[in-house]
């Protein structure tokens, strides 16, 4: 197997998938406006809805698409859903109503939902010692999407609002048939487990995570690090134009840094961190970091404050590829795509969850009522505590037990 060309076309497809979400950002909302002759507020709640059936269509998918690589193998699960959601931006170019635009974004939830399968495929291809840097290095993939969708959105929106479906769609069917000649198949068919609609499901995957309590700490620790993840896409706007006046230009300047940022320390430095402190303890470093990070944005009396806190902050992408590292060596090789599966369909719940949640703790430390404290930065502090818990949860899950002392 030539792992090197396999890895290179996994990482393709990660950063596909985020891009499929992150292009669409600066032109869905206009198209969603056109067909709704320009009213604003009714174009706003379609296009919430057009995000919550996109997360619920993850939240589903994700665990049958494991459950159907442990069964089936992972090379035909990838591939059908490249090629499925490069046809699906083809529809969406050419959808002449609100309507059709809804089921290609319903398809593009399922289709996208492949990042469980590819985690399950570095997880079968790599030795678990170094599993954690494998992990680190598609997780660029996510920073060049959460950077490279909305500017290329953006960038070709501006000429065609559908034009971005279109370059997706050549980009995801060129990589569907890079895909055909080096994407060889990773799990053998001895190593395969029966198909069952009760592992396919969110919450039978999840059952999993339940196993052992270990898994189960790891999990916990996984879903409140998601839960604060989501603090930056929800408020990051508001708060910037609200407390630092910030435009859409420095907006998209910090977004990209960000991104960059991230995806230098998943990249580069994860192997190290973990050759030199192990993967519990790289782990449980990348969450504080984050954690402190979340409060330098919390507290930031200014932009640059906010700015010194970006790389402080992208030190905790030294926590997911060791978590996602220590999560694999839990469960057999059968199991890794349902296991992938249930963390995405984590990942999910997370993403129902916690844009109310920090939508409302802002709303509500920026209302004007007197004798309540003004804390536009509460979004952010409350991502740090729930860091600094899942720092507590994941280490003492990894913590090395004592055997009990002999009777005397």
């Amino acid at each position: 197997m030539n792992t090197r060309h396999a890895l290179a076309f996994i990482f393709c497809t990660v950063t596909l998938d985020v891009l499929a979400l992150g292009v669409m950002i600066p032109v869905l909302p206009r198209i969603v406006l056109g067909f709704m002759d320009g009213d604003i507020a009714g174009a706003a709640e379609v296009f919430g809805l057009f995000a919550t059936v996109w997360g619920a269509m993850q939240f589903i998918s994700s665990p049958l698409l494991g459950a159907l690589s442990d069964r089936y193998g992972r090379r035909p699960v990838i591939l059908l859903s490249c090629l499925g959601l490069g046809l699906d931006y083809v529809f969406m170019a050419l959808a002449p109503s609100l309507v059709l635009l809804f089921v290609g974004r319903v398809i593009s939830g399922i289709t996208a939902a492949t990042i469980s399968t590819a985690f399950a495929y570095i997880a079968d291809v790599t030795p678990p010692a170094g599993r954690a840097k494998a992990f680190g290095i598609v997780g660029i993939a996510f920073g060049l999407g959460f950077v490279l969708g909305p500017a290329i959105g953006g960038l070709l929106g501006g000429l065609d609002p559908r034009l971005p479906f279109w370059v997706s769609a050549a980009a995801c069917l060129a990589n569907a048939a890079f895909g055909w000649f080096v994407l060889p198949e990773s799990l053998p068919p001895e190593r395969r487990m029966a198909f069952s609609w009760k592992r396919a499901s969110p919450l039978g995957s999840l059952a999993l995570l339940r196993s052992q309590t270990q898994l189960l700490g790891l999990a916990a620790a996984n879903f409140f690090g998601q839960v604060a993840h989501h603090v930056l896409p929800t408020v990051f706007v508001l708060y910037g134009a609200y407390r630092y006046g910030w435009g859409e230009e420095i907006v998209g300047f910090t977004l990209a840094g960000v991104g960059v940022c991230s995806a230098v320390v998943q990249g580069l430095l994860v192997g190290p961190a973990v050759a030199r402190l192990g993967e519990r303890w790289a782990m449980i470093v990348g969450l504080l970091f984050g954690a402190v990070g979340m409060a330098i944005y919390g507290l930031a009396p200014n932009g640059l404050w906010f700015w010194i806190g970006v790389p402080v902050m992208s030190l905790w992408g030294l926590a997911g590829p060791a978590s996602q590292s220590l999560m694999s060596r839990l469960v057999g090789p059968s199991e890794q795509g349902q296991l992938q599966g249930a963390n995405t369909a984590l990942m999910s719940i997370a993403g129902i969850v916690a844009p109310g949640l920090f939508a409302v703790t802002f709303a509500y430390f920026i209302e004007p009522i007197p004798g309540r404290p003004q804390l536009p930065g509460a979004p952010y502090l409350l991502a740090a505590l729930l860091l600094v818990v899942a720092a507590v949860i994941a280490g003492r899950a990894t913590a090395v037990r004592r055997p009990a002392d002999p009777p005397r």
